[in-house]
């Protein structure tokens, strides 16, 4: 068996180097992590957890709670984006990344953590954030990081949303629009956040929101999406330009739209959000603004290492990472 000793004595350095190496000590240079890193993995080297544990203190285990509405799990594209972003960064710190959901468990989200060892918790999709189980998790002692929602005393990564809807909507002024209607999401923080956004974006433009132009959807809800589409086209002044929820939720519309015999965006324009890859190989291409959910997923991970392994000096606070517009092909120039 491949020991640190072996190792050190492969690198020219001590086993106290090699040791800080593979704990990602910040008083080592990073081109003599990586090669140690490096010499460790090809000569089959592997930490004994247990002993590592008892040094340390920590499991080098991870949670994450994953509640997804939509029922579409880990296929739901912003969320598996922040996901593998979460995983990639802390699998790089040396963590390792369990779920921590306990839905056929009357067991405690503070209790399964504690009883798995975890050293921090991720909560990157939360159905209800006033759960007894979420509060009480929110409220312990342990380390916590939330995606998209602001806790008290919490790190919380965000994605810029009001930034997200307002550059979206320079771009579809800039083309001459200014009727433009907007179906938006499931009622919570986000969907709040780019209300008021869309209704400044309007207002700093002189321009009054029409009766009917904002109208309730579900997020990747295609259903709901055409329903409310074909009203926004029965309107006596129907939108030039029309914005969905997200990008799925926006083929909802388009379908509407083709049902009705109109051509996007000859006859009507339409922009979705979130960037999914797939749409972006539609013809035409589908305008709309790209979540950094990657980006998103990987401050969430560092922000809770750092809680985690510098807890006295770590202090938490709320980041925001911005996205950026895909211009696409369905708002036209009027």
């Amino acid at each position: 068996m491949v020991s640190m000793k072996d190792v050190a004595a492969a690198c020219g350095v001590s086993v106290a180097t090699v040791s800080k190496a593979l704990s990602n000590h910040r008083d080592i240079g990073e081109n003599t992590k990586q090669q140690i890193r490096a010499m460790a993995e090809e000569m089959g080297y592997y930490p004994n957890q247990s002993a590592r544990y008892l040094k340390t203190n920590r499991s080098y285990n991870i949670g994450v709670l994953f509640e997804d509405a939509a029922g579409s799990g880990l296929t739901h594209d912003f969320f598996s984006g922040v996901l593998q972003g979460f995983k990639k960064a802390a699998e790089a710190k040396g963590y390792d990344v369990t779920f921590l959901n306990n839905t056929s468990s009357d067991m405690s989200y503070v209790d399964r953590a504690r009883y798995r060892g975890f050293d921090g918790v991720a909560i990157v999709c939360c159905l209800d954030y006033t759960n007894p189980k979420i509060v009480e998790l929110l409220q312990s002692s342990l380390k916590v990081v939330s995606i998209d929602y602001i806790a008290d005393n919490r790190t919380a990564v965000l994605s810029n949303n009001a930034d997200g809807i307002a550059k979206l909507m320079q771009y579809i002024f800039g083309l001459g629009h200014t009727k433009i209607a907007y179906i938006h999401g499931d009622s919570n923080r986000v969907t709040r956040q780019r209300l008021a956004s869309y209704y400044t974006c309007m207002e700093e433009r002189g321009l009054t929101v029409p009766e009917g132009y904002v109208l309730p959807g579900l997020y990747r809800n295609l259903d709901k999406a055409f329903e409310q589409t074909e009203r926004l086209l029965d309107l006596k002044n129907p939108p030039t330009c029309i914005m969905y929820p997200d990008d799925i939720a926006c083929f909802g519309g388009i379908n509407a739209i083709k049902a009705r015999g109109l051509s996007i965006p000859d006859d009507i324009s339409v922009a979705g959000y979130d960037g999914v890859k797939a749409a972006q190989y539609e013809s035409p291409k589908l305008t709309t603004f790209y979540q950094n959910v990657g980006e998103m997923g990987r401050q969430a991970a560092v922000r809770l290492i750092e809680e985690i392994e510098h807890p006295m000096t770590t202090i938490p606070a709320i980041h925001t990472v911005d996205g950026y517009l895909l211009q696409g092909q369905t708002v036209r120039q009027i």
